[in-house]
């Protein structure tokens, strides 16, 4: 497959599935195993493509980040809350990666890890759907700390590929008791750091790799993922408040269902 066609399939990839419940990471590595591509020669233009799709993010809710920083600069305790939750949830995420950094690399690797997850996960949002009564929180600055730190806790589960950060984030807000908007919303900041600090950590880890032909590649990948996005994440939201999060529950069941049926069968 030509280096370029590669370079734009996973970038519409990486902007499709980064901020869906469905495992951005997951889908890369099947990428590779159904495309047929050397995924250790595309490892590092995958993470170096991810600031794309955070960029998105940041486009998306500017006036958010805007008045935010002025609020931090004169104290103000909304703003204050905000900041303050999301950084405790990040917390946990740097201590655990830092940790089992190298373990984490070695479930990459595994596309049957990736199959079993998207199913195993499928069906816990299918759960936390039917059980779960969250209440209104009155957005990311009403969030209590006890809140932040176990939505924290919960975003480390996607260091397993095919979990989904932005769908343990928002299922386990949920079923902490904080309302669909607000756990959507929390995932979206969140990736920021989370997102950022991973991309700056690999990318520093595997400077080595990068060669100066690949950065053509790499801006190419960026921007389409970063379009790709900037649409996702406003369908994405239409999609949860018109019928929740049990369509992605069973996109991720049958994807990972025919996973194994065709990792089993090649």
């Amino acid at each position: 497959m030509p280096l370029l066609l590669t370079a734009i399939l996973l970038g519409i990839v990486e902007g499709l599935t980064e901020f869906l419940p469905v495992s951005s990471t997951g889908h890369l590595i099947l990428a590779s195993e159904l495309m047929g591509y050397d995924a250790r020669r595309w490892a590092v233009f995958n993470i170096a493509i991810q600031p794309g799709a955070i960029l998105a993010v940041v486009v998306l809710y500017w006036r958010t980040f805007w008045a935010v920083g002025k609020g931090l600069t004169s104290w103000e305790p909304g703003a204050v809350a905000f900041t303050r939750n999301l950084l405790i949830a990040f917390v946990p995420a740097v201590a655990l990666g830092l940790a089992l950094g190298d373990q984490i690399d070695l479930l990459l690797e595994n596309a049957v890890v990736v199959a079993w997850a998207l199913i195993v996960g499928g069906v816990a949002i299918l759960l936390v759907e039917h059980f779960a009564r969250p209440g209104e929180v009155g957005g990311i600055a009403g969030v209590s700390v006890p809140q932040a730190v176990k939505i924290g806790l919960v975003q480390c589960l996607a260091m397993v590929p095919g979990v989904s950060r932005s769908g343990a984030t928002i299922l386990g807000a949920m079923s902490f008791g904080i309302d669909r908007r607000t756990a959507a919303d929390f995932s979206f900041f969140l990736a920021l750091p989370t997102l950022s600090g991973a991309t700056a950590l690999q990318l520093y880890k595997h400077r080595a790799d990068i060669q100066p032909d690949d950065l053509g590649l790499i801006a190419v990948g960026f921007m389409v993922s970063f379009v790709v996005a900037l649409i996702v994440i406003k369908a994405f939201m239409a999609i949860v408040t018109r019928h929740g999060f049990a369509p992605f529950a069973w996109y991720r069941i049958v994807a990972g269902t025919a996973a194994l049926l065709w990792l089993s069968l090649r």
